[in-house]
């Protein structure tokens, strides 16, 4: 599981890098609000729209070559977008970023899934490659764009050119023919997995309604600098690998349904006292709870759907790590809509209640077919 671990880890740093430049492309560019979160909405595009294809033909098909592929395509995307001068090639970098974690996500969730065999908490360690690599693109990013302006994203192409090629190598020793068979075997069960997937996309629109307006939050309504909001965003970052990794091991003792639902309920009083807290410093711990509580059901929700569809490993990681957590994007133009009218203090007010509804869905989902034998 270690190369997976590190691969996604990667591979979600540039996915990170994007919520994590955002603030500075409205500091130096003056984009407004709605234009940021186009930005968000290109991301969440570019790593949903090409999903189910892709799914579909690593279940099919080996397609060794298409994680390190995927990844290298993220990183340059995400890397050259900084330095981009007009607003529609920046949009188009992260389109094009978008797709390449589209094109990682099946293929490295089915691969890490026959590693992991039946263990959550080998998934949640894999999972939490990505929690880590979200963590790190705004500790990384933000102290370097402050200093050097958001064209300095460029430097963070070569991480992925370097990983590329070690997943590569990886890859190819594996050889050409399909993965071995995943132990949990059984009929697929669409109708529990397709709830499962609103119910990560709801956790999704929380998670990338944070990364996207914690910053600005700090910034606009709190009237902290930029580096404090980027402080703010590590905190529910460095929260999320916690709440990722707590997530595998609490299902593994209460089950994955009751971890779904806890993580739902805890996010909401969480939220609410960060959104009435006015002391920054107060509110940077609030925000590394809320990250614990959201990031939870993370790989649970990728495990769960993989046991929903035993015989398609790969469509279920490329809907629950790529279609469910981008999906949340398609909706951060309502969130920027609002912080433009209102400020971003009405965005997060809006999040506050969005996990309750996961939580309540997330009580009619049914076990797997594992846990009923």
């Amino acid at each position: 599981m270690r190369q997976w671990f590190f691969a996604h880890a990667v591979d979600d740093f540039y996915q990170g890098l994007v919520p994590a430049s955002i603030p500075f492309f409205v500091l130096e560019r003056g984009y407004s609000y709605v234009a940021a979160s186009g930005l968000a909405l290109a991301a969440a595009l570019g790593s949903s729209l090409p999903q189910p294809l892709l799914g579909v033909l690593v279940d099919r098909r080996p397609l060794r070559w298409m994680a390190p592929a995927g990844l290298l395509v993220a990183g340059a995307g995400a890397g050259l977008a900084g330095p981009a001068p007009a607003y529609p090639i920046v949009w188009s970098l992260i389109l094009l970023s978008g797709i390449g974690i589209a094109a990682f996500h099946p293929a490295a969730g089915r691969d890490a899934r026959v590693a992991a065999g039946d263990s959550t908490v080998a998934m949640s360690l894999f999972a939490a490659g990505g929690s880590v690599g979200f963590f790190l693109a705004p500790a990384l990013a933000t102290p370097l764009l402050a200093t050097l302006g958001v064209g300095a994203t460029a430097l963070f192409i070569p991480p992925a050119v370097l990983m590329a090629f070690v997943l590569w190598r990886h890859q190819s020793r594996l050889g050409s023919h399909p993965p071995a068979a995943i132990a949990a075997v059984g009929r697929d069960r669409w109708g529990p997995f397709l709830l499962l997937t609103v119910v990560a996309i709801i956790r999704s629109v929380v998670f990338l309604g944070m990364n996207t307006f914690i910053a600005l939050y700090w910034i606009g309504y709190l009237g902290a600098g930029g580096v404090m909001g980027g402080v703010a965003l590590t905190a529910f970052l460095v929260g999320g690998v916690a709440g990722t990794l707590a997530g595998g091991r609490i299902a593994d003792r209460i089950g994955m349904r009751a971890t779904i639902q806890f993580g739902g309920l805890v996010a909401v009083p969480v939220l609410v006292a960060l959104r009435l807290s006015a002391d920054p410093r107060l509110a940077v711990a609030l925000v590394a709870v809320a990250g614990v509580a959201v990031n939870m059901p993370f790989a649970v929700l990728v495990k769960l759907g993989q046991d929903y569809l035993p015989t398609r490993p790969g469509t279920a990681a490329g809907v629950t790590l790529g279609i469910a957590v981008s999906a949340g994007g398609l909706f951060m133009p309502v969130l920027g809509g609002l912080a433009d009218r209102h400020g971003p203090e009405a965005a997060l007010t809006a999040l506050c209640v969005v996990p309750a509804a996961a939580a309540a869905l997330a009580l009619l989902l049914p076990p797997p077919d594992s846990a009923r034998r």
